[in-house]
């Protein structure tokens, strides 16, 4: 089969292009992405024969109509999005022109060839919960705060409309937040890291109480994987890791695995001589409290019963499991991150 990954050297969409790679070998992964400032064909494998790369924007209707015909594109797998909540309240119109039109675009070439469409989305969509509230299930109505969230919530009801009024074959499913390997360091967990390694503030939103749900990149990438697979068309899925943190009990982790790590490998006292921990310090004290963002949501969490129920889906990966190994790449690969940082 050959498969068209949006925004595939993005986070999430170059992760889950490894893993198509890895698990169907006899498939072909034609990437597309414009690769805006989050997207990195370092994130890529350099020499494969069964990946293609095509620099193109997702709005572009004439190079999209080209490349799936040219390439005999049977699926598509939509993660290109401009996902950034802070920069989409100092610029929302990128978002809306992106995640919603780009969104229509792809659905109307994909309608007018009859192709399998599957539609990544975010747990932001449902809004807020409470302390005690249940988490979100796939019934929860949409009340999306933020620019981001209220486009990300424009594109999922443009695929359920493209189902339910063309007939398209499409699945969607909603995650629960990310971590893992080739993740920008705009985000939580990687700017943390690639600040206290170079010694630098880790800010940390208002009172640092904000709650969200945790789950490793590959699971999600299984999880997408199972949906196409299993799915039932016209359906949402939520993929999540059942591993709610707070915000600044999760800072706290991060800063005492660093140094762990520091104390375990001392060799990294020469590569990283900034970071508290290359000289005994503690990573503990970068922590900085900053003005909250306007909007912000308190917590996130979803309810994955009906993945798990219709496809047998649970997290392979611990949080113990998955945390480590992140903090581990991001030592080893300060030749991925550093260059992304001056942008």
């Amino acid at each position: 089969m050959n498969i068209m990954v949006t925004g595939g050297a993005g986070f999430i969409g170059s992760n889950f292009a490894w893993y198509w790679l890895e698990k169907y070998p006899m498939d072909r992964v034609i990437v597309y992405d414009l690769l805006t400032y989050a997207g990195s064909l370092s994130s890529l494998p350099a020499n494969s024969d069964r990946m293609m790369f095509v620099r193109a924007d997702i709005l572009d209707a004439s190079t999209l109509a080209k490349v799936l015909d040219s390439e005999k594109i049977e699926l598509i797998v939509h993660f290109a999005a401009e996902s950034h909540v802070d920069r989409s309240i100092t610029g929302p119109q990128a978002f809306l022109t992106t995640n919603v039109m780009g969104t229509f675009t792809l659905l109307e070439a994909a309608r007018a060839r009859g192709l399998r469409f599957h539609h990544v989305s975010t747990d932001e969509v449902y809004g807020s919960l409470g302390p005690e509230d249940p988490a979100f299930t796939e019934e929860t109505p949409y009340t999306p705060n933020s620019p981001y969230s209220a486009s990300k919530a424009g594109s999922d009801h443009l695929v359920r409309a493209y189902f339910h009024t063309y007939g398209l074959r499409v699945t969607t499913s909603n995650c629960s937040n990310n971590y893992g390997p080739y993740h920008f360091p705009e985000k939580l967990i990687p700017l943390m890291v690639t600040n206290a390694l170079r010694g630098l503030p880790l800010p940390v939103y208002g009172d640092g109480l904000n709650i969200r749900d945790w789950l490793y990149v590959a699971d999600h990438c299984r999880g997408i994987d199972l949906v196409i697979q299993s799915g039932r068309l016209g359906e949402t899925y939520n993929i999540g890791g059942a591993n709610e943190w707070k915000n600044i009990d999760l800072v706290h982790l991060l800063c005492a695995l660093i140094d762990n790590a520091f104390s375990a490998a001392p060799e990294w006292r020469d590569q990283y001589p900034n970071a508290p921990a290359a000289s005994g310090g503690k990573t503990v004290d970068l922590i900085t409290f900053v003005t909250d963002r306007p909007g912000h949501d308190r917590r996130y969490a979803v309810d994955t019963k009906k993945i798990r129920s219709e496809m047998g889906y649970v997290p392979e990966f611990t949080f113990e499991r998955g945390i480590r190994e992140t903090i581990d790449w991001f030592l080893r690969r300060r030749d991925w991150w550093d260059p992304l940082l001056p942008g």
